[in-house]
């Protein structure tokens, strides 16, 4: 039987090592540079006799930070013990635009080559989400444009926000407008919002959440999905909080013209799930109430999810019998294969 597709599983090459450590010391000292790149951690594993403050692997440190290690063949060694037959690659954040938009555009050119290459030598055991060099929106529209059509990637990543910039932002028109055309898919993973973070509360343990829902609901209170209902996207981390809050949103219709809470619902229930770091018995019954069927796909976040900490998140998706439990059994592969036809079997 054919193993399951992961639809949130990163990779840290060593060209983007190099970029992340020169933007650090480039930005050292400032409040803007020192959010920029604390978007990334070491592998967490909360459970760990360290607490999960110190990393399991991965020498370098970026904006205090420790990354974890990746290499493509520790890639197929996970997934291989984890009857993971494809993963679909991303950069994380906090992306590759760190106050240049020349040098954003070589670093996401050089990172999408590079993940080309990976997908051409084992085209069934990864795919890839193209990187963009945003806020650059001119160098993101050409980027996409070129990755999509001539690497042939399986579709885009976009962060929750650029530099503070939202998915709803009039600027992302045109990007919209293009990937729309391709229908393409889309996948979006948060990075730093742009306000304080709390002491001992790292960003991609609380602000992450927060950054998730908030970009999804300025992309339907402004009217995406109605101007391109063609374009498919994925939030990461089970949309953060928005399953569990959907009804309020709706709300959002009495400050945005031309909206109604009916179609503020139908436009949040267009999105698509991962369940990376999120299957619980707590946030499934909200998630599988809210999705619509087909739209909960299977993630695991490696590599900065430590092995064992996934597991546990794995060990709630298989062994869950509460309401909607039925609708499950597409998480791992078929609702993928409806996104990435290439892939089905």
């Amino acid at each position: 039987m054919p193993g399951k597709i992961d639809v949130h599983q990163h990779l840290l090459p060593p060209r983007y090592l190099e970029a992340l450590a020169a933007a650090g010391d480039l930005m050292a000292g400032s409040g803007a540079g020192a959010q920029a790149v604390a978007g990334g951690s070491a592998q967490w594993n909360p459970w760990a006799e360290s607490g999960g403050t110190a990393a399991r692997t991965g020498p370098q440190a970026v904006g205090g930070w420790l990354m974890p290690e990746w290499d493509p063949e520790s890639a197929i060694a996970m997934m291989d013990e984890k009857d993971i037959e494809t993963g679909i690659l991303s950069i994380s954040a906090p992306g590759v635009h760190f106050g240049d938009d020349a040098a954003a555009r070589e670093l996401a050119r050089e990172l999408n080559d590079y993940q080309a290459e990976l997908v051409r030598e084992q085209p069934a055991r990864f795919g890839h989400f193209a990187v963009l060099p945003l806020p650059d929106f001119d160098g993101a529209v050409a980027e996409a444009v070129r990755a999509l059509d001539e690497l042939h990637a399986d579709g885009v990543l976009l962060l929750s926000n650029a530099h503070g910039r939202y998915l709803g932002d009039p600027a992302y028109e045109p990007l919209w407008t293009e990937l729309a055309a391709r229908s393409a898919v889309v996948f979006v993973h948060p990075t730093a919002p742009p306000i304080q973070q709390l002491p001992g509360m790292p960003t991609a343990l609380l602000d992450f959440p927060f950054d998730t829902t908030r970009t999804a609901v300025d992309l339907v209170a402004h009217g995406v999905f109605d101007r391109h209902p063609e374009l498919r996207v994925i939030l990461s981390h089970a949309g953060g909080f928005l399953p569990y809050a959907a009804d309020r949103f709706s709300a959002a219709a009495l400050f945005n013209p031309g909206t109604t809470p009916e179609g503020i619902q139908a436009g949040l229930r267009k999105f698509y799930f991962d369940t990376a770091l999120s299957a619980t018995p707590t946030s499934l019954p909200s998630l599988l109430a809210f999705a619509e069927p087909g739209h909960i796909l299977y993630g695991s976040d490696f590599p900065y999810a430590h092995p064992d900490w996934s597991a546990r998140f794995d060990h709630s998706l298989t062994t869950y019998d509460g309401p909607g439990a039925e609708r499950l059994g597409a998480v791992h592969r078929s609702a993928a294969e409806r996104l990435f036809p290439r892939l089905a079997t």
